[in-house]
């Protein structure tokens, strides 16, 4: 894919994997929108990218808040007129084995609120603008960490597990990558996600206590395929592990699940009186 005059918006690529993502793309010729909390940190971001020739701008929100997503959406459209490509990377570990249970602004599980529900709002927001610049792509950074969805207690009020937490949070993603994939057929927007590579050299993986298997260029060379690699032109639905094709838990292929699971993210952003998030 040729990056040139391409929009691309990267949740959390102001550290980690995600900011290697940035500057690689910016590099490719794209221009990149920088997400993070940190504005400090967004700034350092996009002078990289610049100072390698280029093209970055820093947008800041906090995904633990709706209302701060929906700003972000609501920024994004103001700023720009097309949005080529949407990864979302931003995401919040498993804190390691003493995790405690947290809540976002919203009061929802907070792993459930980051890693997945901020990206099925951020998304949705910004559909108009990836069917307006069709073909679109979106790629949605899970992971190899995956535990079936607990309908009867999806904020884990019970036995409250980090783990337990980040890998529902991460298949929640593949769901709603694949049920994504059905609703947008046909509309030039294909729908992706992937495990990009195992605990790589992440602030996440170091606060997990885990000593780092993998490098951050190794999961960017992932996430970057994805986005732009001409193989996949066309191709929406699937899951990744790294660069080859795999297959994720069989939750992910459950009709009966993914519709449970739009059902509940509908009803938790506040979209339940819709029919159809994405009509």
């Amino acid at each position: 894919m040729d990056l040139k005059d391409k929009t691309i918006l990267i949740t959390g690529s102001t550290d980690g994997v995600g900011r290697v993502v940035a500057q690689r793309l910016g590099a490719g010729g794209a221009r990149v929108l920088v997400h993070g909390r940190d504005a400090a940190r967004g700034k350092a971001a996009v002078a990289d990218i610049e100072a390698a020739g280029g093209k970055a701008e820093f947008f800041a929100a906090d995904l633990a808040s709706l209302a701060e997503v929906r700003r972000l959406a609501e920024a994004v459209h103001e700023k720009i007129a097309r949005l080529d490509i949407l990864i979302n990377n931003a995401g919040v570990g498993t804190a390691g084995q003493n995790a405690k249970r947290q809540v976002s602004a919203d009061g929802y599980e907070l792993r459930f609120a980051v890693n997945y529900l901020a990206g099925f709002l951020l998304t949705s927001e910004l559909l108009p603008l990836l069917k307006a610049s069709a073909p679109a792509r979106i790629v949605n950074v899970a992971s190899a960490g995956q535990q079936a969805i607990d309908f009867s207690d999806v904020m884990l009020t019970r036995g409250y597990s980090g783990v337990r937490a980040y890998c529902q949070s991460k298949l929640a993603q593949i769901l709603f990558t694949v049920d994504l994939a059905e609703q947008l057929k046909g509309s030039g927007i294909t729908v992706n996600a992937l495990h990009p590579a195992s605990y790589m050299n992440t602030t996440m993986v170091r606060q997990a206590g885990v000593t780092p298997w993998s490098s951050v260029e190794t999961g960017a060379e992932a996430i970057v395929n994805l986005a732009t690699s001409p193989d996949l032109e066309g191709r929406s639905g699937l899951y990744f592990d790294g660069l080859r094709e795999s297959r994720a838990d069989a939750q992910a292929y459950d009709t009966t699940a993914r519709q449970q699971l739009r059902s509940l993210s509908l009803d938790l952003v506040g979209q339940a009186t819709s029919k159809d998030q994405h009509s």
